[in-house]
């Protein structure tokens, strides 16, 4: 071979590692951008709905600094929520679902993730999970709380981080509510026509974990969920061990809670009611 093909091969193997390590880049950031939605401006506080609060700063254990909001229970709390959220915007954009677990008699804390809010960081699948581990450690220093009475409460991306969680630390309870399987489930449901499984690193493999969650859990899945197919919540139910309950609820992926809010908390009194709290 010349000189000038062993140049023109050269070029074509560089070329070609070139165009994949940009392939690989590409993949990743349409990974992270097509799961996190993070918003850093806090729209409100607590006090704007009238509810006294703490604005609370801790750090997890890989020394990020993450930031929440505690909110007491206006009567003795029968337990206290630990409120892992979704994917997009930040603690200031869950009133709704606050309110009525303030309704019920209980303490709430709340956090955002690292890269979400006033939390520093870029968030991550194991960051998440990282960060809910350090927010219940948080609620474990707290002198003011019932430490065996911890319900973890996760909202779609959050109730993956819930579980997870309930595998790791010992929550009394888990309450889920739209949760998938696992985001490559989602990914192939979404897009049958790329080989997705080559791409996904954040798996969220909720589906795996589950049966190794050995506390009480309430699955919420909607029938007209929008963006979580409802058979995600039904697989996770079926995989499920131990004591649970299968909360089948209406209404879309994010306003399911508005909309039949008096029985989404009708429905987790009874769930408390079975626990004795």
């Amino acid at each position: 071979m010349t000189s000038l093909g062993v140049k023109k091969n050269m070029y074509y193997v560089v070329t070609a590692v070139i165009a994949i390590f940009l392939l690989v880049l590409y993949a990743k950031w349409f990974e992270r951008s097509s799961i996190f939605f993070p918003t850093r401006h806090i729209e409100k506080t607590p006090l704007a709905e009238s509810l006294a609060y703490e604005d609370v700063y801790f750090e997890t254990e890989d020394g990020i600094r993450l930031n929440g909001w505690f909110i007491p229970a206006k009567q003795p709390a029968r337990a206290t929520i630990l409120f892992c959220h979704g994917n997009a915007g930040n603690i200031s954009h869950r009133f709704e679902i606050i309110e009525i677990f303030h309704s019920l008699d209980l303490n709430v804390f709340i956090f955002d993730y690292r890269g979400y809010g006033k939390s520093r960081g870029w968030p991550s699948e194991k960051g998440t999970y990282l960060d809910a581990q350090a927010a219940y450690d948080c609620l474990l220093a707290r002198t003011d709380i019932d430490k065996e009475r911890i319900i973890a409460y996760g909202k779609s991306l959050g109730g993956a981080v819930a579980l997870d969680l309930a595998t790791k630390r010992d929550a009394c309870a888990v309450i889920s509510d739209g949760v998938f399987t696992s985001t490559l489930d989602i990914a192939e449901e979404v897009y049958p026509f790329l080989p997705v499984k080559f791409f996904i690193t954040m798996k969220y493999d909720t589906l795996s974990k589950i049966g190794s969650v050995r506390v009480p859990k309430l699955i919420i899945h909607s029938r007209e969920d929008e963006i979580v197919p409802f058979h995600h919540g039904q697989k996770l139910f079926e995989k499920a061990s131990g004591v649970k309950e299968f909360y089948p609820m209406r209404g879309g992926h994010n306003e399911a809670i508005i909309i039949y809010s008096d029985e989404y908390k009708k429905r987790i009194d009874e769930f408390l009611k079975t626990l004795g709290i």
